[in-house]
């Protein structure tokens, strides 16, 4: 009775721990904020560099001047790798748990107790067994990186094509392990990894791990293939490799661990339908984060069609369809029917139906901020009924009447529009009407798929001081570095800063914010005065721009320093 109820229990925390950690995933990989400035985001772009690039010398200085500071969005990128790095070995861990590999774990831990003859040979074999799992996985991630390198991995976060290919992939992925078939490689490979396997020694022992690599893509490639879409969409060039290498570390760890440790296997749930169950469960939230790679796609090339409401939509359906599976009211071909639902399925329905609840709101304007990164912008919603942050009339608006020019662009970004706020989407006409209404600019370097963007908007924008003093204190200047829109053939130009030639509006604001201010993360915040100088308090030193900060004092601090420096700068003029 108590080795049964242990058995339970350490089931029950197996299957709360997947649901916890399956989230977990799904957050670093499509933004989570943890400090990450990228997520599942087509913002780190560097294209770069406009004609204002080339600026007078003494504005230069300022920049270099400002520059260690400047420079941090650079510093985030060790913070992507290591987002990656856990995304992986949460994906590992969740591979164990697999139908795949779950089962082996006994037999392979036992082949080494047995087989080595002693204790000693035995921890030695484990531990060459998961440092060749180790190696075959990275080698995996740094043959991906050299055939595609950096520029390229780049490109494909961005590249239209590949992110619908992306979104058909985890698709495909999803349906896999929801039972439709199963993704194998070769069987003669296995065959022959599992003949090779029998030479016995260093190389006999790689071979068996090279076979559990092979016999276990059904269950693993679609993690591992989530991961490496994930890693791709940074266009770091040691992102696959690190993404890998966390994967594989959290694999081998429970064949070393249990071969130094064996009694500790009695303490693990037996094999049984509930891993089945994880797959499930598993391809339900692939499919959900495929749907980010398409909304992606949607803002970016402006098709306008994918909006708030209709991904609030599927995502409630998958969560409601999740709910009855854990409840047993579904079944997919490879469930064992059962007469009852345990504790650890009622729990989980629990919180999936939880989690439902949650998100209707959303599809009649609710800001959802604990997913609010994830969703499409709250512009794209069609039916809004919540309240304009610090109501009123923006201030702005005197800027348009005042203009004798049309606002340019502002026909694209309709779908990011922060309501309340009256932005300006080019540069040289941010000046002009500083320059009318004698308000500081705030650069805001954005983009259509930034996780961060849409946090920062959501979570700090929102507080009522902040977004008073964006309306009022301000000419909020917001630059999309990932538009696709095509600038008119005249306004080509090469850069100065890359050698390329920039064709499009995104690419040219993304020039100007690497070019500039030695940047190319997202959101990425600079504020000016009405020539375009960088602001600097009353000692004249530069005020550094700022990259994502979620602490509303921090960032209102941010905000009351540039507005302080423009009224000194104003009244030096005077």
């Amino acid at each position: 009775m108590i080795t049964a109820a242990k058995s339970f229990f350490t089931k029950a925390i197996l299957l709360m721990s997947l649901v916890a950690m399956t989230f977990f995933t799904v957050g670093i990989n499509t933004a989570k904020a943890q400090g990450d400035t990228s997520g599942v985001t087509f913002t780190s772009i560097p294209t770069a560099a406009d004609s204002i690039a080339m600026r007078k010398k003494a504005q230069q200085a300022a920049v270099e001047k400002a520059k260690a500071t400047i420079s941090a969005p650079a510093a985030e990128k060790p913070k992507t790798l290591w987002d990656i790095f856990i995304a992986g070995f949460v994906g590992g861990f969740l591979a164990v748990i697999m139908p795949c590999i779950y089962p082996l774990l006994p037999l392979t831990v036992s082949f080494f107790t047995k087989k080595a003859g002693s204790r000693a040979k035995g921890i030695r074999d484990s531990l060459i067994y998961g440092l060749s799992i180790i190696v075959i996985y990275v080698a995996l991630g740094v043959l991906i990186s050299a055939v595609f390198g950096s520029s390229a991995l780049n490109e494909l976060a961005t590249n239209g094509i590949f992110n619908i290919f992306f979104f058909l992939l985890l698709v495909v992925f999803g349906i896999s392990f929801l039972g439709a078939f199963e993704i194998t490689l070769p069987a003669s490979l296995g065959n022959k990894l599992d003949q090779n396997s029998d030479k016995g020694g260093i190389a006999g022992i790689f071979f068996m791990a090279a076979t559990l690599v092979v016999v276990s893509f059904s269950c693993t490639g679609p993690i591992i293939g989530t991961l490496l879409v994930d890693a791709a969409s940074k266009g770091d060039r040691l992102a696959p490799a690190v993404g890998m290498f966390g994967f594989s570390l959290a694999l081998a760890l429970p064949f070393t661990v249990f071969a130094l440790f064996p009694s500790a296997l009695k303490s693990l749930p037996k094999s049984g339908g509930w891993l089945n169950t994880v797959k499930v469960v598993l391809g339900f939230l692939e499919i959900a984060f495929a749907l980010k790679f398409l909304s992606n796609v949607d803002l970016a090339y402006h098709w306008n069609w994918f909006d708030r409401e209709i991904f609030l939509s599927l995502w409630i359906a998958l969560g409601v369809l999740l709910g009855l599976y854990l409840l047993g009211k579904i079944r997919f071909s490879h469930d064992s029917a059962t007469d009852y639902v345990s504790v650890p399925r009622f729990f989980l329905s629990v919180i999936v139906f939880a989690f439902v609840f949650y998100m209707i709101p959303g599809l009649w304007g609710a800001p959802l901020k604990s997913i609010s990164a994830f969703l499409p912008p709250m512009a794209t919603q069609d039916f809004d009924l919540s309240q304009i942050p610090g109501g009123g009339n923006n201030s702005n608006g005197a800027a348009i009447k005042q203009s004798s020019f049309v606002k340019k662009y502002a026909d694209n970004y309709t779908r990011i529009k922060t309501r309340g706020l009256d932005a300006w989407y080019d540069y040289k006409q941010a000046l002009q009407v500083s320059k009318e209404l004698h308000k500081p600019i705030m650069i805001d370097f954005t983009g259509f798929n930034c996780v961060n963007c849409r946090k920062m908007e959501a979570n700090v924008w929102s507080d009522p001081e902040v977004f008073k003093r964006l309306k009022n204190d301000y000419v909020l200047l917001q630059l999309v570095v990932d538009d696709k829109a095509a600038l008119d053939p005249a306004d080509y130009f090469t850069s100065t800063y890359s050698g390329k030639k920039i064709t499009t509006l995104g690419g040219k604001w993304s020039d100007l914010e690497a070019s500039r201010f030695n940047a190319n993360s997202q959101p990425f915040y600079v504020l000016l005065d009405s020539d375009g100088n960088m602001l600097a308090d009353k000692n004249g030193k530069t005020i550094p721009p700022s990259p994502a900060d979620y602490d509303v004092n921090s960032y209102l601090k941010f905000l009351d320093s540039g507005i302080t420096a423009y009224k000194n700068t104003q009244q030096g003029k005077k």
